[in-house]
């Protein structure tokens, strides 16, 4: 008997696909701009972000770096890298969460008038009362156009992957506060390069229906390697034995 593929046996997987095919939905019933798109791409950065507290919040609080943990793997215990007491790494989450939480708010924001300005400022309109304000008025006319559902999709999507892997599957136990902490930013550095660089080439070409589906079907190729190469990144750490 075959076994079934990726897709079919990793459910947050499925999830993440699917939420991701909203926007083919949005390019052919709403209309929406190569601008739209990214925009709501960037949104998926602030939930990964608000998951990612999740994250700190539940992981082991271990702040040696995975490699130190990769080399322990197999080892005798007496061998094993020093640890801090549980009391101790739990205890350090109280400055490293609200650190993440400014830093990584800081880099979305920044990203954020960087996608406004360059794709979606050409509106005079919404350019009146400044760049915040003309952000705040096309992020309300995507809501309006469908935008929610992808908001939606994509919430749910990031919840079941915490609750599937990070949770259910012990991910938590192996996962340092260091590894947390860094994760989002490899995946947005990746991944938005990515996009948009594609939506400049597709607003030059005049924003075809065509090359808009290509963007999507790129990114989700491109966000489930991610995905994979994640969670098989953790798979490989030993658990913690004092983790909680």
């Amino acid at each position: 008997m075959e076994k079934p593929t990726p897709i079919l046996r990793n459910l947050p997987l499925t999830f993440l696909i699917a939420a991701n095919l909203m926007p083919v939905a949005g390019v052919m019933l709403w209309g929406w701009s190569v601008f739209e798109i990214v925009a709501l791409y960037w949104f998926e950065n602030v939930v990964i972000g608000a998951v990612n507290i999740l994250k700190l919040l539940t992981c082991n609080g271990d702040l040696r770096d995975p490699d130190e943990l990769r080399r322990d793997k197999g080892l005798p215990a007496y061998l094993h890298t020093p640890s801090a007491p549980a009391m101790v790494r739990h205890g350090a989450k109280i400055f490293l969460i609200p650190f993440f939480s400014f830093h990584y708010g800081m880099f979305c924001f920044v990203h954020g008038i960087f996608v406004f300005g360059m794709l979606g400022g050409k509106d005079k309109e919404t350019m009146e009362g400044g760049p915040l304000s003309g952000m705040s008025v096309m992020i309300s006319s995507i809501y309006e156009s469908g935008g929610s559902w992808f908001v939606i999709a994509i919430i749910a999507s990031h919840l079941v992957s915490f609750g599937w892997n990070f949770i259910g599957k012990g991910e938590y136990r192996r996962a340092t506060a260091s590894d947390v902490m860094k994760a989002p930013y490899g995946r947005i550095v990746v991944l938005h390069i990515t996009i948009i660089f594609g939506a400049f080439v597709i607003t030059a070409l005049g924003s075809p229906v065509f090359l808009l589906l290509v963007l999507i079907v790129g990114k989700i190729a491109l966000d489930a390697k991610l995905h994979l190469r994640s969670h098989r990144k953790l798979s490989e750490l030993p658990p913690d034995p004092i983790a909680r």
